[in-house]
């Protein structure tokens, strides 16, 4: 924007228009007297019409100061909405029967003579009950039955191989209840407002992943374990048929004296 005029130049230029357009007249002292007059009027009129437009420029900048100054506003509201938003927190957390479904887990599990992934003393209980092949010779010298250990082999396979068909079983009844938690926890996703309900809907969705990584977990380790068990026994009896092959063999044949000589007889 051009810098305004001074007073001067605005009174100066206006006396030049109205001089230019003013005609001549007679040059007498009463008539100079009085256009005089008519000039200064007209000099003080285009005066007031200078101030007049300055105000109104004044005005004018006023006005976009006001509407920068609303703008400015409505933005910060539109910020603090936002963030009011990212900051709501969501109505419930949906969490699923995680514990207590691990814990039936593992009881499921731990039954009979079977053993579970979940015994501290695994190695030992193996160990007790499936005796290495010196442990069976040994046992063959002092005279020992094998007939009991035999009757544990039986239960604890069939006990293992039970409570695994009973884990595998009780994970697949869960999958209605599950599908039911991801579907609100879908719902949930779609329906967030901010960034913080968001994030409240992806921490629930990640311990429903590893919920079910615990529970996948726990059937493999079941499996895995009943694959154990079955192996060590079928070991613990080839080595119980080896011993009592070799018992077999290196005993000694009984005497044949003093016997019937075998002939016919008719």
């Amino acid at each position: 924007m051009s810098k305004p005029f001074s007073h001067t130049a605005r009174v100066a230029i206006a006396a030049l228009g109205i001089i230019g357009g003013v005609p001549s007249a007679p040059a007498n002292a009463g008539a100079v007297t009085g256009q005089a007059t008519e000039w200064t009027q007209l000099l003080n009129n285009s005066e007031l019409v200078g101030l007049v437009g300055q105000s109104a420029e004044q005005i004018q900048n006023q006005i976009q100061q006001i509407t920068q100054l609303a703008e400015q506003i409505q933005n910060q509201i539109r910020i603090y909405e936002n963030m009011l938003q990212n900051t709501l927190q969501l109505p419930s957390h949906i969490w699923g029967q995680v514990e207590s479904d691990l814990t039936r887990l593992q009881g499921l599990v731990n039954q009979g003579q079977g053993i579970a992934f979940s015994m501290g003393n695994i190695d030992d209980v193996l160990k007790q009950r499936f005796q290495s092949f010196a442990d069976f010779k040994s046992g063959l010298a002092n005279g020992e039955s094998f007939s009991s250990s035999y009757q544990d082999w039986s239960d604890t396979n069939r006990d293992t191989i039970a409570s695994t068909l009973r884990a595998a079983g009780f994970t697949a009844e869960q999958f209605g209840t599950e599908e039911a938690t991801m579907s609100q926890l879908r719902s949930m996703s779609q329906s967030a407002v901010g960034q913080m309900q968001a994030l409240q809907v992806g921490h629930q969705i990640a311990a429903q992943q590893v919920a079910q990584s615990q529970k996948l977990r726990g059937l493999v380790s079941q499996q895995m374990t009943m694959m154990a068990t079955w192996y060590q026994s079928e070991q613990a009896a080839k080595d119980l048929a080896q011993t009592r092959r070799e018992e077999f063999f290196k005993s000694t044949a009984p005497s044949t004296s003093g016997g019937q000589m075998m002939e016919p007889r008719w």
